[in-house]
């Protein structure tokens, strides 16, 4: 009997959780960058932030995964902690969408919805179809597990001992201790939730016990996003900080409420009949007032958690990477390619600089700008290399194919700009050699190099604009500048030939020249390849 009882709790437990990630992954799926332009609303204010945070966390069906994600977005530097006070509240609230599921009671059409996602995944072809069969399939197994946990623990509410245990539940504080190692264990509030909502459909559960075990929920699903911000800067750890001093004050505040207030009668009212739906509705009103009351003191949460983790000057450290992030990557990867973008972005603005200060250092015989250029080479080179890697991770995550098909043309951009990056540094050694051995060029060939190098720049500050927002006019005009770039180079180098047999130029002064415009012809062959996200092997074919 006791074999039987842990089994058919453990393994409810475990369809339920199954369920629960199998429909938040093909949710997620579903809304595809979708989900990523509502993460970029919430850098207006807190207030959207609530909503964004709210329908994400429904969408992934985890409040800890949204918090992880928001350490992440904080760490990356693409949100502030008023921003993330803001998504972290609405986490709460989107939590609390599985309990009123689970409240519902669709055991029995449950094995009917599983059956009709597994029909429409063997039958469509679509990976659209796929998704959406994904999460009819979590959403069937989810209740099943649910029906099954409540089934095996139906006969405990004529054990003495089962209610006698209930009965020690009734004091708050132990109940709240119940329900934070209840979470810690299982690492997702929503099952724990979904396990005292079983529980509680055996009669032997009332909501007065029920409570504070809901507060102890919220306060361990805190522990997730404090794990994750090890090895975070010090700005992440403060936002996996807020979240635990947030739920605490919160889980405070109803301690205080249920004993001083009719709240608890109230809440049984409205569903007098179903202490299923009273734990779903409690759960709801718990974070849903939270959010009120404590969303207009954000302020003071941002401040106290700067006092508890203060970052020194001599930490304030340059991150080459600033918008992908692991956390992202493995919680919410649909978002992560959104970022992916934003990423190549920020590297090609690198690029492009490193090439301005190549035209420095070589018309101008500018020192300094050779120093800034080796400097900048190895953060781009540090770049490639991280934001490769990141990528390679998020194409190993569950995304559509369209998705998988944007991180290849990343990749291939990445690689691009890499060497956009070394022909820069190929100039300047030129350069080098310029000041070392004082080479002069004539006017006429000063005027080309100039006329030519801002054509390149023209061009590459082109391509990553049409990289970036997928406009096709912006493309046919790189198209087309790579066209004037090839033209100018074969002018150019006809010129200088004839100038070099009339004797107007030092043979050392007509090898750089040659080199130069030679390299910047490269470079504006990588600039199509960023506009129109072609494959090396794709371009040369």
């Amino acid at each position: 009997m006791e074999f039987a009882l842990i089994a058919g709790v453990l393994g409810g437990l475990a369809l339920f959780i199954y369920g629960m990630n199998l429909m938040g992954n093909g949710l997620q799926k579903v809304a595809g960058d979708g989900l990523k332009r509502l993460i970029e609303v919430l850098t207006k204010n807190k207030y959207l932030g609530v909503l964004v945070g709210t329908v994400v966390t429904m969408l992934i069906q985890s409040s800890s995964a949204t918090t992880v994600m928001v350490v992440g977005f904080v760490n990356a530097s693409l949100m502030n902690l008023t921003q993330a006070i803001g998504v972290i509240m609405g986490a709460n609230i989107g939590t609390t969408v599985t309990a009123q599921l689970v409240a519902f009671k669709l055991t029995d059409i449950a094995p009917l919805i599983v059956a009709i996602g597994v029909i429409m995944q063997l039958v469509s072809k679509k990976r659209k179809h796929s998704d959406i069969a994904e999460v009819l399939i979590g959403f069937g197994i989810l209740f099943i597990g649910m029906h099954t946990m409540s089934s095996v623990l139906k006969p405990l509410a004529a054990e003495p001992f089962f209610t006698n245990l209930l009965m020690d539940l009734e004091n708050p504080v132990l109940g709240l201790f119940v329900g934070l190692g209840m979470t810690l264990m299982i690492q997702s509030s929503s099952a724990t939730i979904g396990l005292l909502i079983a529980v509680a459909s055996t009669g032997a559960l009332s909501l007065a016990v029920a409570f504070p075990i809901l507060f102890g929920d919220n306060i361990g699903t805190c522990v997730t996003a404090l794990l994750s911000s090890i090895g975070a800067n010090r700005t992440a750890k403060r936002a996996a900080l807020m979240h635990l001093i947030f739920n605490i004050t919160g889980a405070l505040i109803f301690m205080v409420l249920i004993y001083t207030t009719p709240l608890i009668p109230w809440i049984q009212s409205l569903s007098a009949g179903s202490v299923e739906r009273q734990i779903a509705n409690a759960h709801t009103i718990f974070n849903v007032t939270n959010t009120l009351i404590m969303l207009p003191f954000a302020g003071f949460f941002v401040y106290a958690v700067e006092k508890l983790i203060p970052i020194k000057d001599y930490e304030k450290e340059f991150m080459p990477i600033k918008h992908l992030d692991s956390r992202i990557i493995m919680e919410t990867p649909s978002i992560a390619v959104g970022l992916g973008v934003k990423e190549v972005v920020e590297m090609g603005k690198f690029v492009r600089e490193n090439l301005r200060l190549s035209k420095e250092a070589l018309v101008n015989k500018n020192v300094q700008s050779i120093k800034e250029v080796h400097e900048k080479e190895k953060i781009i080179d540090t770049m490639a290399h991280e934001i490769t890697n990141h990528l390679i991770e998020l194409s190993n995550q569950e995304i559509s194919d369209s998705q998988k098909l944007k991180i290849t043309s990343l990749i291939s951009n990445v690689t691009s700009l890499e060497r956009i990056g070394d022909l820069a540094e190929d100039i300047v050694e030129h350069a080098e050699n310029v000041i070392e051995d004082n080479i002069e060029f004539t006017n006429t060939a000063v005027d080309e190099l100039n006329f030519m190098f801002d054509k390149v720049i023209v061009s590459i500050d082109t391509a990553i604009e049409a990289f970036e927002t997928e406009d096709e006019v912006l493309v046919e005009k790189v198209t087309f500048l790579e066209d004037e770039v090839d033209n100018l180079e074969k002018t150019f180098r006809k010129q200088h030939i004839k100038r070099l047999n009339a004797k107007e130029c030092a043979p050392k002064a007509s090898i750089v020249f040659l080199d130069i415009i030679g390299y910047l012809e490269r470079i504006s062959d990588h600039a199509v390849k960023i506009a129109t996200g072609l494959e090396e092997e794709e371009f040369d074919a």
